[in-house]
């Protein structure tokens, strides 16, 4: 029988969809993720990828032998998991993806208060606002914001992101605050190219009803940070996650407008791939991130 480390070098390569990736994903050369995989098609006197110096791909037998690989993996790790009491520390390696801006304001500190409580974790943490395919690309939990589509994933919620409108003060003293969100159509905001579509920002009336408005500006940038400076430095009204600029509110070098006009939120899930039995070390991960965002 192969040896579990061949196996799990295997469904990387195979999930990451090269021997680089792979390599970065294990921590290893890519040339020892060559090694292991040829050593398991010695084993089994069989091609499990096509290499070409450029792409690979599963040969018919390899898209079979993974099925199976990652079928015993899971089932290792339950066994190991089922053989732990539940007061043995928490170790092993968590692959956690998560969106830009919540991943730099907000999830930094619960992972290193999770890490002090558990040192024998390592949290792998990669920030993409692209939605990763968990399961692809091999990484047992994500937090994602937004409405989630139907999937076999888990998902628990575990808090809600906020958004509010605001620019410098310079700005402001030169073209003063809009006190209807209706007057935006008249002022330079700074548009967000991931905003679809990106002129109309949403609103919601005093009795909850949403609505959107028309937006203009000069300014139209892919990026919250590089919209954040642009602010900062006078170029007009952005709408904006709060936790992006909660300290520039709260400094002064932003302010908020049409702070009496709501903002529909968005809810923040965590979500991980279904199997009989998640490891202990990623709930406690769950739990770490849904008591350190439950205030947002």
């Amino acid at each position: 029988m192969a040896d579990f480390v061949a196996l799990q070098t295997f469904i990387a390569a195979a999930r990451t969809g090269s021997f680089a990736a792979a390599a970065r994903q294990l921590g290893i050369s890519p040339a020892m993720v060559g090694r292991r995989i040829q050593a398991l098609e010695e084993r089994y006197a069989s091609r499990l990828i096509e290499r070409t110096t450029r792409s690979q791909r599963l040969t018919e037998l390899g898209s079979q032998f993974l099925a199976r690989a990652e079928a015993v993996i899971a089932a290792s790790e339950e066994l190991d998991e089922l053989a732990q009491p539940e007061s043995a520390r928490l170790s092993g390696r968590i692959r956690l993806s998560g969106p830009t801006t919540i991943g730099i304001k907000r999830l930094p500190a619960i992972m290193a208060r999770f890490t002090a409580v558990h040192p024998e974790v390592v949290v792998e943490m990669s920030l993409t606002d692209r939605r990763v395919d968990l399961v692809e690309e091999g990484y047992d939990l994500a937090v994602r914001i937004g409405e989630l589509q139907p999937s076999t994933m888990i998902a628990r919620r575990v808090g809600t992101y906020r958004f509010v409108c605001c620019a410098a003060p310079e700005h402001l003293a030169r073209f003063g605050a809009p006190n209807h969100p209706d007057e935006l159509a008249r002022r330079n905001c700074v548009l967000n190219l991931n905003l679809i579509p990106r002129n109309r920002w949403p609103f919601l009336k005093p009795d909850g009803t949403p609505f959107t408005v028309a937006v203009q500006g000069n300014i139209e940038i892919d990026n919250g940070e590089a919209q954040r400076a642009a602010a900062l430095a006078g170029a007009g009204i952005i709408c904006s996650p709060l936790d992006l600029v909660a300290d520039d509110l709260a400094s002064g070098a932003l302010v908020q407008v049409l702070a009496d006009w709501a903002l529909p939120t968005r809810p923040i899930y965590t979500i991980h791939p279904s199997r009989r039995l998640v490891p202990r070390r990623v709930t406690a991960l769950i739990e770490a991130v849904a008591e350190g965002l439950k205030d947002s």
